[in-house]
């Protein structure tokens, strides 16, 4: 018998943790577009978009930012107009 299957006496002794009440959650970050310029992102901002991108010229997820999922579609599609137009780099400094 296998030491991962179901039935071994290990598996019965384990049991999953409760979830922990009261615990810190993070503050729900808000959308800067949405918040400042109603959802409008422009790829000539070049300065607006660099905070968006990592010391290594990557475009950071939604999750460090706080953009809404439609904000973020927006702000990575600026930033590679941004590069086309060789307004950003394609490779951190």
């Amino acid at each position: 018998m296998s030491p991962r299957s179901k039935n071994s006496p290990a598996a019965a002794k384990r049991k999953r943790r409760a979830p922990e009440r009261g615990g810190r959650r993070p503050k729900k970050q808000t959308c800067e577009f949405c918040d400042r310029t109603g959802g409008r992102v422009d790829y000539k901002d070049v300065a607006s978009l660099r905070r968006f991108m990592s010391d290594r010229a990557k475009i950071r997820s939604s999750r460090v930012t706080g953009n809404c999922p439609r904000c973020q579609r927006k702000v990575a599609r600026a930033i590679k107009n941004a590069r086309e137009m060789a307004l950003l780099p394609y490779l951190g400094r």
